[in-house]
């Protein structure tokens, strides 16, 4: 009850917070420090585009249309992906910790592999994903989608050490999703 509660008030601040400044973030290079500069692909179309093994730590993705792009073993932890839509694309091995990723179209992605450690995800769709050796530790997800994430949950984070099923606190096959009991 407790984790239900706190997953609303942190949706709720987030998603204010989007609303509010998204609006005003350019789409242009964002920079981190002198010399420091970090791709921003905001509502940019980057549909098929091919991403495989970059470091895209800390940019931003929000409200890109990203379809079918390959990013494959890329680190996009700390970013900022709201309101992206990622459908069909492969994100196998994907560093997507860290990130928010509300409202994001994750339907029919490879998320096989991935680390989607502390990710905030409410909002989001993964109907049809592959989520085999996906962690999903910490990960705020709507109920709905964690219970269907459940019942297909299966594979050992390669880097992790940590199975997918244990990440999204699943009970048994046949109860699907197990929440959490506060005190414990």
């Amino acid at each position: 009850m407790f984790r239900s509660f706190l997953q609303k008030v942190l949706t709720a601040t987030c998603l204010l917070s989007v609303l509010v400044f998204l609006p005003f973030i350019p789409a242009a290079e964002a920079v981190l420090s002198a010399g420091e500069e970090v791709p921003n692909y905001v509502r940019s179309d980057i549909t098929g585009g091919d991403f495989h093994g970059q470091d895209l730590h800390k940019s931003s993705i929000a409200g890109a249309v990203a379809r079918d792009a390959n990013f494959s073993d890329v680190d996009l932890s700390g970013t900022v992906l709201t309101l992206a839509d990622l459908k069909g694309a492969n994100l196998q091995g994907i560093d997507l910790s860290d990130t928010l990723a509300d409202r994001v179209n994750f339907q029919k992605t490879d998320l096989r592999n991935a680390v989607l450690i502390n990710m905030i995800a409410s909002g989001s769709s993964f109907a049809g994903a592959q989520i085999n050796g996906a962690d999903f530790s910490y990960a705020v997800l709507d109920s709905d989608d964690q219970l269907r994430l459940c019942k297909e949950a299966d594979g050992i984070n390669p880097t992790t050490g940590v199975s997918t099923r244990e990440s999204l606190e699943c009970a048994n096959q046949e109860e699907g999703y197990k929440p959490p009991i506060p005190g414990s």
